[in-house]
């Protein structure tokens, strides 16, 4: 086949990574004409596509396609898309993302595409915004969803999410989770005493992780909030925040206010290599941001043998299991986040039954491969 994949930007992020992965194996194991196209990498997190890591896959940036919306840049981006589509002639156009998606597949049906497939990550409308906002994204998505044939979600709560904004009928959707290289998370336990080592940890402490940008409805805030009852009941406990982004200064304020700062760790921006690594160095990881179509450090964390505790959204249901793989806890619910990571503090059994049990679990179900054999799938049937 012929696949154009369309997203905003490569920077380091899930989105991205599962973008990357598929369009890999489309080329190595499939042998498929692929041709990836986006906007320059801006932002703190970093660029994904660096030292080397897309090489395989043909790469078309366009300097107008940009996440902020700048209705003349828009239209720049949506042209210079069509005239990339026109020229590489695709089977099918698998966009990403809010404005690569909205963008991609506009340019993808204008140029008469025989498939166009989206993939949603997360919802660009979400109860934090404004209404007006949140109803302009809305119609924005259902008039997109109208020029393609098929959505992909990362989670089953994505679909109920689109559902319930009316954005497309239910026979338009496909739950397929998002793909990783779960190998050096199923081998990270040997890099975990060098990374404790590099940050000071000693071998009694036990380390609760979160892995994601120092930004906006990330919910860092929560966990220091939550830290303060975690460590006056165990002052063996140390908090790691893994990636960097615009509200690290507010955070290691907040830290300091709370009198904390020997508590925390923050290791700035990390290469996607090191993930695994960070994760082994951990015992506990947790997630509170307030929307996130299913984060992929959930299931990384649970298939490293880590087990989770996390905020009810969006798709973290689905691997946060209560009990069996960690625990779901009501979002912005400080004093439950408290009590659940106090728990598996003092207990090394439980997080040995927990984080096993996710690990046994989720292996297969997120390997990078599958993901990308049932898209391809999806692709052959709409051709079809």
């Amino acid at each position: 086949m012929r696949i154009a994949h369309v997203i905003t930007r490569m920077i380091i992020g899930g989105a991205q990574e599962n973008t990357l992965f598929t369009c890999q194996d489309l080329v190595s194991e499939y042998d498929d004409d692929v041709l990836l196209i986006t906007g320059p990498a801006l932002g703190p997190e970093g660029d994904l596509l660096s030292a080397n890591r897309g090489q395989q896959v043909p790469v078309k940036v366009i300097d107008s396609l940009r996440r902020m919306i700048h209705p003349l840049r828009d239209w720049k981006a949506y042209r210079a898309i069509k005239r990339a589509l026109r020229e590489f002639r695709p089977d099918v156009v698998h966009t990403h993302s809010a404005k690569g998606g909205i963008l991609g597949r506009y340019a993808a049906h204008a140029v008469g595409t025989p498939a166009i497939v989206h993939t949603v990550h997360g919802a660009p409308f979400h109860n934090y915004q404004g209404r007006a906002g949140r109803l302009f994204y809305q119609w924005c998505e259902r008039r997109a969803a109208s020029r393609c044939h098929h959505l992909v979600s990362v989670a089953d709560a994505m679909t109920d999410l689109m559902l319930t904004a009316n954005i497309a009928p239910p026979d338009k959707f496909t739950t397929i989770y998002s793909g990783m290289d779960v190998e050096p998370f199923l081998n990270a336990h040997e890099h975990r005493d060098a990374v404790r080592k590099k940050y000071g940890i000693s071998d009694d402490q036990v380390v609760i992780g979160k892995v994601a940008r120092l930004f906006e409805l990330k919910g860092h805030e929560f966990v220091v909030a939550a830290a303060r009852e975690v460590i006056a009941e165990n002052a063996n406990t140390r908090f790691m925040f893994v990636g960097d982004g615009i509200l690290r200064e507010q955070l290691q304020g907040q830290i300091e206010r709370a009198g904390l700062q020997d508590y925390f760790i923050f290791t700035g921006l990390v290469n996607p290599e090191q993930i695994p690594s960070m994760l082994a160095a951990m015992d506990v990881l947790v997630h509170t941001s307030l929307r996130e179509g299913l984060a992929r450090a959930l299931p990384q964390a649970l298939i490293t043998g880590k087990p989770v505790v996390s905020f009810d959204i969006d798709g973290a249901r689905e691997v946060a299991i209560n009990d069996e793989t960690g625990f779901l806890i009501p979002a912005e619910d400080t004093a439950g986040l408290a009590k659940a990571l106090g728990a598996l503090v003092v207990d090394p059994m439980l997080r040995e039954r927990l984080g096993s049990a996710g690990r046994e679990r989720f292996t297969e179900q997120f390997r990078h491969q599958r993901m990308t054999a049932q898209l391809r799938l999806l692709y052959q049937q709409l051709l079809d």
